[in-house]
């Protein structure tokens, strides 16, 4: 039982790498630091945007438009962190009787 809370963890932590990623590249390539016509940036930014776009759209819907900063991938880190705290705390002493 404790492999799945270590893997509910790790697949957090990596999906919370994968949206600072999609932000950092999205600056990149909007400070024109990057181009995508390169192929590797292109697939690179690409995959990123395929894994993160479906969870931050319903909340670039419900949070108003700040001007050119996007606070979506804050919100969701911050609301992925609440879920693991919540997963390793209290799901994980409710199961596991700690």
């Amino acid at each position: 039982m404790l492999a799945i809370f270590w893997l509910i963890d790790t697949v957090i932590g990596i999906y919370i790498f994968m949206l600072i990623g999609s932000a950092i590249l999205s600056w990149l390539v909007a400070f024109n630091v990057v181009n995508t016509s390169n192929k590797f940036v292109y697939m690179v930014g690409d995959f990123l945007y395929r894994v993160t776009e479906p969870a931050l759209r319903p909340i670039r819907r419900v949070i108003p438009d700040l001007g050119g900063i996007d606070v979506s991938p804050i919100i969701l880190i911050l609301i992925l962190q609440f879920a693991n705290m919540l997963i390793q705390t209290d799901l994980r002493a409710a199961l596991l009787g700690y």
